[in-house]
């Protein structure tokens, strides 16, 4: 298993469709209908909450409940002020970069269908000062063609409507793939292999697997803090994305030293339970897999921190894909780091014990 090649055609087809469907926070149901429609055939049930989150389980009658959990929403917009000739004014849903907005194409969510616009910024020529104003929350705009606010509002486009953009994925150089939203559709994509992996290895698992693919991520955890009190897991491993620091304008000293093409990033943080991590570090090292380390602080900024502090505490821990370029439309991760990671979490996943408490007391 750590010799094979993991990811398929069919593998990158899915990612590929998974990458190109639009789904920001809070509208994420047509993303996870694509993940479920993937995931089918290798789980036994599905799960679904109010507000979109979808889990497929293995094992849903097992006591002992063992969750592997990426999330599936992207950053994006909403249209926020119309003025009265006809331009947009956002604000952000999710930490939308407003420095990378002007002239992106994007699109805007309607009832009517999508509607194509254009941030919009002021021509080199018209900026005359000698000091730029650079872009900002409240200077950057969206323009769609409309000559009023009249002709905006016949279109189908009204305060409230979401923006994303429209960026596909592609590979580059042979074994990078990139894209927007790759934070974190990578996660479901991966969870979603190892599930597939587990049926195609006829591995028969003596717990329950919860392949969670949690909604409002980007927003304060909020989809896993609601899944978290519906399964009540004993164990979460999640992944995430975290920083390639190895390119322009980065501090090493302050971000640590990651970087794509190196492997999975094992992360220590006080939501990271230690015995889990050590068991993730030596399923690692055991199946020649490699990896980084990262340490975080009060709190990983991840999903980890919403399962770990919730039941009365799970034990959890997170296995992050380096990534450049976090929360642009040109996100980029290496290929074998995907692989790697998919390696390690369905190897750590083979690893626990049914009814293990991972206490610090045994």
């Amino acid at each position: 298993m750590s010799d094979k090649k993991i990811l398929n055609k069919n593998s990158i087809a899915f990612l590929e469709k998974y990458l190109n469907n639009a789904s920001p926070t809070g509208y994420e149901s047509e993303g996870q209908k694509i993940w479920m429609e993937y995931l089918k055939p290798y789980v036994d049930t599905f799960i679904t909450d109010t507000y979109g989150t979808a889990v497929g389980v293995i094992n849903p009658e097992a006591p002992y409940k063992v969750v592997i959990e990426g999330h599936s929403d992207e950053i994006s917009w909403y249209v926020n002020y119309i003025t009265e000739n006809g331009l947009l004014y956002v604000i952000r849903n999710g930490g939308s970069d407003h420095q990378i907005a002007p002239s992106k194409v994007v699109n805007i969510h309607t009832k009517k269908g999508l509607v194509k616009g254009v941030f919009g910024w002021p021509a080199i020529h018209t900026r005359k000062g000698e000091k730029e104003e650079s872009p900002k929350l409240d200077n950057i705009f969206v323009d769609i063609g409309a000559k009023n606010k009249e002709e905006v509002e016949k279109m189908g486009v009204h305060v409230g409507c979401v923006i994303t953009y429209p960026d596909e994925f592609f590979v580059l150089n042979d074994d990078k793939f990139v894209c927007r939203a790759i934070d974190n559709r990578a996660g479901g994509f991966m969870i979603a292999e190892v599930a597939r992996l587990l049926k195609e290895n006829n591995i028969k698992l003596p717990f329950g697997l919860y392949i969670t693919n949690s909604v409002q991520e980007e927003i304060g955890l909020r989809g896993a803090e609601m899944i978290t009190q519906r399964i009540k897991p004993n164990v979460a491993i999640v992944t995430d994305v975290c920083h390639d620091t190895t390119t322009p304008m980065i501090d090493q000293k302050t971000q640590g030293h990651t970087e794509i093409g190196k492997g999975p990033v094992i992360t220590y943080a006080p939501a990271v339970q230690n015995k889990l991590r050590e068991l993730i570090i030596e399923t690692a090292e055991s199946n020649n897999i490699p990896f980084q380390r990262l340490a975080s602080s009060r709190f990983t900024g991840t999903d980890t921190d919403a399962f770990a502090y919730s039941n009365g505490g799970v034990a959890s821990a997170l296995i992050s894909l380096p990534l450049r370029y976090m929360h642009t439309t040109v996100e980029m991760v290496h290929k074998e780091d995907v692989e790697n990671v998919i390696k390690l979490i369905y190897n750590t996943v083979l690893n626990i014990k049914n009814n293990e408490t991972f206490s610090y007391f045994d």
